[in-house]
């Protein structure tokens, strides 16, 4: 079960996340109460370990800047979280080497899932970072092959259930672990991270046997 802690907005969060075995963290550049600066995130990932996939989070923002700020702040992923097309996701993961693509639960582009230039499919509901919950049935809705990451409205509280009744790949969380925005809580990280592993189908792999080698973008 792949496990991604979004909305980090300081170095201490971030290596919390990890400490607490988190596979992934995000930080978001699009418009937000969790919004970071990419010389900030900079300081952050420099200090992180390698086998972490570090993701910056866009909107509807141009090929090229995605491109660049992710580069610029030492990222290793990039997630799309707006209206970007087949052809742009494309242009990213030309040049980026890990792109996640977001998707609204029960929408065309979620059906067409697909077609997008990356196996990465985040499933968000149609109210991106406000907690809300979606019918998770709607998963089934995306074509086979993509590897879907759950995501609206997960905490602790429900990542168990969403796990066995979805059955992603992974899942993403942002407010359900926080104290206030852009604030992780501890607790609440730990026990998301240990919920969602424990009704995950099969045990936890450790990095090196997960289905990508973060660490190996050369």
């Amino acid at each position: 079960m792949f496990v991604k802690i979004c909305g980090i907005t300081s170095e201490d969060d971030a290596l919390l996340a990890v400490a607490m075995g988190a596979d992934a963290v995000g930080f978001i550049f699009a418009p937000s109460p969790r919004q970071v600066a990419v010389q900030h995130v900079y300081d952050i990932t420099r200090r992180l370990p390698p086998e972490i996939l570090t993701v910056g989070v866009f909107r509807d923002e141009l090929p090229e800047r995605v491109i660049d700020m992710t580069n610029r702040a030492g990222l290793r992923a990039a997630q799309l979280h707006g209206h970007e097309t087949p052809e742009q996701v494309a242009q990213v993961a030309a040049q980026i080497r890990w792109v996640i693509k977001c998707v609204v639960a029960g929408s065309a582009d979620a059906r067409g899932a697909d077609r997008y230039a990356t196996d990465l499919i985040h499933v968000e509901t149609d109210r991106p970072g406000t907690g809300s919950v979606f019918d998770w049935s709607l998963l089934g809705e995306v074509p086979e092959g993509p590897r879907v990451i759950l995501a609206g409205g997960l905490s602790p509280d429900n990542v168990s259930e969403a796990v066995r009744v979805a059955q992603p790949w992974g899942v993403d969380a942002v407010s359900g672990v926080e104290k206030s925005p852009g604030r992780k809580d501890p607790l609440k990280v730990k026990a998301f991270i240990e919920r969602a592993r424990a009704a995950a189908p099969v045990p936890h792999r450790g990095p090196d046997e997960m289905p990508y080698d973060w660490a190996d973008d050369e």
